[in-house]
Order: structure tokens, then C-alpha cells, then sequence
């Protein structure tokens, strides 16, 4: 079943309605996607409207499967797949051992390279690292570094995953990278049970990717490459915006949404 990792609604600070993210995934053949706002922006409150409103939306067509992001210091953030607790705690060892706890899978989203080392060190690691996030790293090609750093990791603890998630915020983004999970049954818990094992691959463009997160010299070359052209046509987007918000020169929603789709 095809599926998407990492997506937001405007329930935090995404842009699309949950029923409006369903219509969306729905025409482009997903059969799943795991929410995963921003768990800042909730109340207990605010949490049983969500859980409701996911509930009401899911059907044996299509599952969202429930999900928060939670934010730790230094800008460190953890996805909590398959949970919606509103932890008490900011530690990320804390906040991955809640995750776990809760019967959630813990993923470090879009891992900062600086923070390899920091992550390494944990004492209880994550269900996994987001190798691939195409939002942060771009549609083209993730970082190879991040996949070597789930290599070592796996050196100590075999359990930990590779995944791949769009981060999906706006209603012209790139959606393209998704998971097919092998389930015989499309509901949230079985989902979590088989993105847990390590039971699914990853598609993006022609490629095709595993839950070890290993990767062909071959690839990882072409990956460096694609990921250091894209780094540089989104440098040379980001220098010309500035230049243009210095002479006053707005740039249209309707271009802004096509940048968007490329980058």
C-alpha cells in the first residue's frame, strides 16, 4: 500500500485541512499518510478534536494514521508516529522513550548534520532516522551522510530504520517520495506494526530504497551530485529572493507555488 511519512495540517502550521489532505493523497493513488503536526500547537483539547477528526476521515479506502512532532532543544525534532501524547518533557532521550512507551515509533526528522554526534550518543535510540526529507533536503536527492550515520547506528542497534518522509506543508509542494508498506490490513495499527519492522521500501523518482538505509556506491555518487546541484539552484532562488525584497519587488503566490514543486 502506497503511503506518505510526515505530513501537516492546519492543525499546526500546514495548509491543507485534514479533509482536504485526504482529497489530495486520495488522487494521487495513497492509500495512507501519517500525520505528524506540530505537538506545540495542542491541548488535551485540541488532541480529542484531532484523534476525532482522523477517526471520521479513515475508512477501509483510506487511513490517516495519527501522529505529533515534538520539538527539543537546539532545534532537534522527533516525530511520534502512531501517538498523539502531549509529553511533559523536552529531553529528546525522554522524549523518544515516551514515544516508545506510548506504542509510537520515534523518528529524528531531518537530522542536522551538526547533530550526528548527539544522536549517536543516545543511550536509547530512535525506531529511526529520516534519511530522506523532501522538504529539507530537496526532491532530487537526499544526504549520503545521513544514511551512513543510520549505518553506524545499526552497527549497535540493528533496530533502527531508515525512513523517508515529505514534510509535506503547502498545497504545491513536492509529494513524490512515499513508503509501500506490506499489510494485509489498512488500519493505523497495522501500519505502525509493519513501518516498525522495517516491513516496506521507499520510491522516489526511479529509485528504490530499503528500511536499512543502504545504499549502492553507484547511488550514493549519483545522490552527492544530484543533492550538490540542487543545493545550488536553491541557493542561487534564495540569493535572487533577497535581492528582490531589497528593491521592493514582491514575488507572486502563483511563482512561488511553481518553486515549490522544484525545490
Amino acid at each position: 500500500m502506497k503511503g506518505a511519512l510526515h505530513a501537516h495540517t492546519i492543525f499546526s502550521d500546514g495548509e491543507f485541512s485534514l479533509e482536504e489532505l485526504r482529497h489530495a493523497y486520495v488522487q494521487l493513488g495513497y492509500r495512507f499518510v501519517c500525520l505528524s503536526d506540530h505537538a506545540e500547537y495542542f491541548d488535551e483539547g485540541k488532541v480529542a478534536q484531532y484523534r476525532a477528526e482522523i477517526e471520521r476521515l479513515s475508512d477501509d479506502s483510506f487511513c490517516f494514521v495519527p501522529g505529533l512532532e515534538y520539538e527539543c532543544p537546539e532545534r532537534m525534532h522527533i516525530l511520534g508516529l502512531g501517538t498523539t501524547a502531549l509529553l511533559g518533557t523536552r529531553d529528546p532521550q525522554e522524549v523518544i522513550r515516551a514515544i516508545e512507551g506510548e506504542g509510537g515509533i520515534s523518528i529524528v526528522a531531518h537530522p542536522r548534520t551538526r547533530d550526528f554526534t548527539r544522536i549517536e550518543s543516545l543511550a536509547f535510540p530512535p525506531s529511526g532516522i529520516e534519511v530522506w526529507n523532501s522538504k529539507y533536503d530537496g526532491r532530487y536527492a537526499p544526504r549520503t551522510e545521513t544514511f551512513e550515520l543510520v549505518r553506524r547506528m545499526r552497527e549497535r542497534h540493528p533496530d533502527v530504520r531508515a525512513y523517508y518522509g515529505q514534510d509535506l506543508h503547502f498545497r504545491h509542494q513536492y509529494s513524490g517520495l512515499h513508503v509501500e508498506v506490506d499489510s494485509p490490513e489498512l488500519d493505523a495499527a497495522s501500519i505502525v506494526s509493519r513501518l516498525r519492522q522495517g516491513r516496506y521500501i521507499a520510491r522516489g523518482g526511479d529509485v528504490t530504497l530499503t528500511a536499512e538505509g543502504s545504499l549502492e556506491p553507484s547511488l550514493a555518487k549519483r545522490f552527492e551530485q544530484l543533492h550538490r546541484r540542487s543545493r545550488q539552484m536553491g541557493s542561487f532562488a534564495k540569493k535572487t529572493k533577497s535581492v528582490l525584497d531589497a528593491l521592493g519587488v514582491q514575488i507572486p503566490v502563483a511563482l512561488k507555488s511553481q518553486l515549490r514543486r522544484l525545490f
